[in-house]
């Protein structure tokens, strides 16, 4: 169960969070883009008169929407970058990191049980020890605790299960911690937007300048978006994480408890080992 368990969902969960969050940026961005985009075709292009008479059209403006984005975006626009990058780097590791395999090698399960079929009990503690994987810190508790008895052997082995857990839990608080960060930058952009949209109606007198007010407005909504955008993939991979943390530090805690299990009873057992 522990080996086989999550094995497809870390390979391809990662990269179908970052096109989800791609997909939806585009979506949310491209219908008022390709609005702006629209507007110019339907204006009558502008004419300036010369000295002489002639008239020529004046050359139209245009700018990506990358550069608007960036543009409108600002300073509290780089700090979500940052954020996203941090985000986005976090989750891959933890993809990476947090594997059945990884958690418990199957090579070092399958020298392990080798050894205890040899009841080679040192070789089995230099094995645990060269390998830092949480089984390996397992059964080192386990069998340092084994000559006070099994009883002392399996509580040592869900102390030492308890410490990994609490480890693996801190390295995944991050992403809760920008789930409830990722609005709050947001609507403090939403706020600054809002802010310089109101102040310009409050100070254009009997001429409003709709521009100036639409690029506030624009620059509070798309704060807000990129906020809430990598709001929601981090408190959704939090709670995935969370899940898997529990079910790795159960499934190793159950596997090192039948270790030792059986290093006790073959210990205790008359028979006499097997010749290599």
């Amino acid at each position: 169960m522990l080996r086989n368990s999550c094995r497809g969902v870390s390979a391809i969960a990662p990269w179908f969070v970052l096109m989800g969050m791609l997909t939806l940026a585009g979506t949310a961005l491209s219908p008022a883009f390709g609005q702006e985009e629209d507007e110019p075709a339907a204006k009558p292009a502008a004419k300036s008169t010369d000295v002489g008479g002639d008239t020529a059209d004046a050359p139209a403006e245009s700018q990506s929407m990358l550069m608007w984005l960036i543009e409108t975006s600002g300073l509290i626009g780089a700090v979500i970058l940052v954020i996203s990058i941090f985000f986005v780097h976090r989750v891959v590791t933890l993809f990476l990191e947090f594997r059945p395999e990884i958690v418990a090698p199957p090579d070092l399960l399958e020298q392990i049980e080798g050894l205890l079929a040899k009841r080679d009990y040192n070789g089995v503690y230099q094995a645990a020890k060269k390998s830092e994987s949480s089984l390996g810190q397992l059964l080192i508790a386990g069998m340092t605790a084994m000559s006070t008895g099994l009883g002392e052997a399996r509580e040592a082995i869900d102390r030492t299960g308890e410490a990994i857990t609490v480890h693996m839990e801190k390295r995944i608080s991050l992403l809760a911690v920008i789930g409830s960060l990722g609005p709050m930058i947001g609507l403090l952009g939403t706020l600054k937007g809002m802010i310089g949209a109101f102040s310009g109606i409050a100070l254009s007198g009997t001429q409003l300048k709709a521009s100036e007010v639409a690029g506030n407005i624009s620059e509070a909504l798309v704060l807000t978006f990129e906020g809430v955008a990598i709001s929601v993939p981090a408190i959704y991979l939090f709670a995935l994480f969370k899940d898997r943390v529990s079910t790795l530090t159960v499934d190793v805690q159950n596997l090192s408890d039948e270790l030792i299990r059986k290093m006790h009873a073959a210990a205790h057992s008359k028979t006499a080992p097997p010749q290599a």
